[in-house]
């Protein structure tokens, strides 16, 4: 299973970027789909997650300015991102819930995009 995230740039502060994460893999199923973030120097947190079924949850910090959804027949995830500030800054993973046919359920991150906010 392969995850690939598109979307980051630099964008200055009050501004939007999209990002987008799909999934790859020979008849997988998909759970839980999250986005995740790490700022230099700091640890990776949580931004927000959404099921399978469209519920959502979001950090405190992202509430109200940004959105996750998702496209169950392409098995991809996206985050919306509006009203962008500085401490939005950091690298972008996307994380599934995964289960390859006749496998086992297993958690992935995928590789990063770098989000830059400007001031």
């Amino acid at each position: 299973v392969q995850l690939q995230a598109s979307g980051g740039g630099l964008v200055q502060a009050g501004g939007s970027l999209r990002l987008s994460c799909a999934a790859s893999g020979s008849l997988i199923s998909v759970n839980n789909m999250a986005w995740y973030r790490q700022a230099p120097g700091k640890h990776r947190e949580f931004v927000a997650r959404i099921t399978s079924v469209g519920v959502t949850t979001y950090a405190d910090s992202v509430k109200g300015r940004f959105t996750i959804s998702r496209d169950n027949a392409e098995n991809a995830v996206y985050l919306q991102m509006s009203t962008l500030e500085p401490g939005d800054t950091a690298v972008y993973h996307c994380n599934v819930d995964v289960r390859p046919f006749g496998g086992t359920w297993s958690n992935v991150f995928g590789e990063g995009t770098q989000v830059t906010v400007s001031s």
